[in-house]
């Protein structure tokens, strides 16, 4: 099939759903697939047409960037040009996925959306313009859908955006190859002089505050026997230091900043355990949690709608309750102090990794959207 997939953003650009586009697009090209990423081209030093392992990239002028929000109505004139079976899009941010829903309506072509978490604005008036979107440009775009993707049951029932639909469940996916028990995480712990008899906490992810950070350095506290890496970066980097300065614990909690992608399983390898703290719902799922359990780690992660689901509680790692950094290091410590059961906890994560969230098997399930898309346009024509 010819497939145009539309993301906000793309490489090098770093994030969850980049994450998941590269990792589909990239299956799909190795399938023999005719695979086109069309994306913005918020940094104009970048090319506009690049050949990337087997995919091809279409970078958009960028008109300007509102709420980490690409403005580039470009998307919709790059769609109308191209010769396509299937046009996926991805949301949010929300934009990208309305000018080619507009585009792919024009031309009467299959349209495919993952939702993959609802939007937030942080402001006073930030639910009246959340609100504002789903009765408007958000409606606009699932409405024109002929389906809607979303990661977990547990967040698509939760989510006003889509609760009218009937939105297909579709993890997102781990490339269990490449994250794996055997990766050696010993230069990780010399760079940022961490003995090996001492235990390590991780977090990857970018320095924002839905992701729970400031929770995690306060946990920090009460877990003084261990050291902290938070791996990423992102706008309130420099605050969160600041904050790990103030709670007495910079010592602990180390910020490598943002690490390149073929680095990452290096430092899942070097921890012992991995968090997830994340605390909105601008975090519908937690690829890194699947990167951790791929890994052979044990998981404490936000007992929040669709995190949640990517465990069992007290099967592949704890939950713990959002917004609560005591709750958070009674898990962190008590997994600690039980490498037997972490060992276990990690264990499973991995054979829940390979069972539920292979790339080969997520990729099945979006070839076969793609073929009952294609299928019911056609029926309808």
């Amino acid at each position: 099939m010819r497939i145009a997939q539309v993301s906000p953003w793309f490489r090098p650009h770093i994030g969850g759903v980049e994450t998941h586009v590269a990792s589909i697009s990239r299956e799909l090209a190795r399938r023999g697939h005719d695979v086109t990423v069309i994306t913005s081209r918020y940094d104009r030093s970048l090319p506009e047409r690049e050949d990337w392992q087997g995919l091809r990239i279409v970078r958009l002028k960028t008109r300007s960037v509102m709420l980490r929000t690409p403005i580039a109505p470009a998307t919709k004139r790059a769609i109308e040009s191209l010769d396509v079976d299937v046009v996926h899009a991805h949301s949010p941010p929300p934009l990208s996925a309305y000018y080619a829903a507009k585009a792919s309506r024009r031309r009467g072509l299959p349209f495919v959306v993952t939702y993959h978490c609802d939007i937030e604005v942080p402001s006073i008036f930030g639910p009246i313009v959340e609100s504002l979107y789903r009765s408007t440009l958000g409606y606009s775009t699932t409405k024109r859908a002929d389906r809607i993707v979303m990661s977990t049951s547990t967040y698509a029932a939760t989510s006003r955006a889509v609760w009218r639909y009937n939105p297909v469940v579709i993890a997102n996916p781990v490339d269990a190859h490449r994250f794996h028990p055997g990766n050696d995480g010993g230069a990780v712990r010399q760079i940022h002089g961490i003995r090996d008899d001492e235990p390590l906490v991780l977090f990857v992810g970018r320095m924002y505050a839905h992701k729970g950070i400031e929770n995690l350095i306060e946990a920090a506290r009460y877990v003084p026997y261990a050291k902290f890496l938070l791996v990423g970066g992102g706008t309130e980097l420099n605050a969160f230091k600041r904050l790990a300065q103030r709670t007495g614990v910079a010592d602990r909690v180390l910020f490598p900043g943002p690490t390149p992608s073929v680095r990452l399983p290096t430092y899942y390898a070097a921890c012992d355990l991995f968090v997830l703290p994340s605390v909105s719902r601008l975090e519908a799922f937690g690829i890194v949690a699947l990167e951790a359990m791929a890994s052979g780690k044990a998981v404490v992660l936000s007992d929040i709608p669709g995190v949640r689901e990517v465990i069992q509680d007290g099967v592949e790692g704890l939950l713990a309750d959002p917004v609560n950094p005591e709750d958070l290091a009674l898990k962190i410590r008590a997994l600690l102090a039980d490498d037997a059961q972490r060992t276990a906890m990690g264990r499973r994560g991995r054979e829940t990794a390979e069972r539920n969230y292979s790339i080969e098997l997520i990729t099945d399930r979006i070839e076969q959207v793609y073929r009952d898309a294609v299928e019911a346009r056609r029926a309808a024509s």
